[in-house]
C-alpha cells in the first residue's frame, strides 16, 4: 500500500531552478546539450571507472532524457532510469524505442521519493542532479541511495561543487559562467546563472562529509576547473 508522504518533506518533483515538464523544451535541452556533450564517450569512461558489465544492474539517478541510460543499456544487464520530470523520461523512452533497447526501465521519482523494489544495484549513476536538494536533503538523498546498492557497489557522482580554498569565490564563478558562455553559449550561461542563484551546489568539504557519513567510502575525488567535481566511491 502507497502511504502519503508528510507534508514536511522536501518536493523534489517542484523542480529547483529550470524546470522542465514539457516534452517540447526537455527535447531542446538535448539537443542543446548534446551540441557540447558527447554521451556515447562518457557514458564508457563512466562504465570503465565503474567496472560495468554484461551481468550489471545499474541505477541512473536523474537521468533526464537518457545521456547515460541509453548507452549503458548497451553494455549492462539492466538499467533504472529515475527522473523527476515525465518529461524527461518520455524523450528518454522515445530513445529507447528507436535503438529497440528493452532493458531500460524508466521510474519517475529522485533522491528522495524513487523506492527501488527490485534487488539491490551493482552501481548508481548521478551526473549534475545532487545540486537540486538543499545540503540537508543531499544528506537524506545519499543515505537512501546507499541502501539501493549492494554493499561493496559503486557510486558515480558528478555535480558543480564549489572549491573552499579559494577565498575570492565571487570571481571563480563569474570566471565558470564566462567559461560556459563561450563554449555553450547564451541560453546555458542563463541557466547557468539560474543554478547560482535558485539551486544548492555546495563546498567541496561538505560534499565529502556528506558522502562520508552517508554510507560511503571515497574512492577518488576528482577537482576540475570549471567548478566540476567527480566522486568514485565504493558502498560500505
Amino acid at each position: 500500500m502507497n502511504h502519503k508522504p508528510p507534508t514536511w518533506i522536501y518536493n523534489e518533483i517542484n523542480t529547483a531552478g529550470v524546470n522542465y515538464s514539457d516534452v517540447a523544451e526537455a527535447q531542446r535541452y538535448d539537443e542543446m546539450h548534446q551540441r557540447f556533450r558527447d554521451y556515447e564517450k562518457a557514458t564508457a569512461t563512466i562504465v570503465n571507472q565503474l567496472g560495468l558489465g554484461p551481468d550489471s544492474t545499474v541505477i541512473d539517478m536523474g537521468a533526464g532524457t537518457g545521456a547515460f541510460a541509453v548507452s549503458a543499456a548497451k553494455c549492462c544487464k539492466r538499467v533504472y532510469a529515475v527522473d523527476v520530470s515525465e518529461a524527461m523520461l518520455e524523450v528518454c523512452r522515445t530513445k529507447l524505442k528507436k535503438a529497440g533497447l528493452e532493458n531500460v526501465f524508466c521510474r519517475r521519482g529522485g533522491f528522495l521519493s524513487y523506492e527501488h523494489r527490485d534487488e539491490l544495484v551493482d552501481a548508481m549513476v548521478s551526473v549534475a542532479v545532487l545540486h537540486h536538494l538543499p545540503d540537508h536533503w543531499k544528506q537524506v538523498g545519499l543515505r537512501r541511495a546507499a541502501q539501493m546498492i549492494k554493499t561493496g557497489g559503486r557510486l558515480f557522482l558528478f555535480d558543480i561543487v564549489f572549491p573552499s580554498d579559494n577565498q575570492d569565490l565571487a570571481q571563480v564563478l563569474e570566471d565558470w559562467l564566462g567559461s560556459v558562455r563561450q563554449n555553450a553559449g547564451l541560453k546555458l550561461a542563463k541557466e547557468a546563472e539560474i543554478h547560482l542563484r535558485e539551486e544548492y551546489s555546495t563546498y567541496d568539504w561538505i560534499m565529502e562529509g556528506l558522502l562520508e557519513r552517508a554510507g560511503f567510502r571515497i574512492d577518488e575525488a576528482k577537482y576540475e576547473s570549471g567548478l566540476q567535481a567527480t566522486y568514485l566511491c565504493t558502498s560500505q
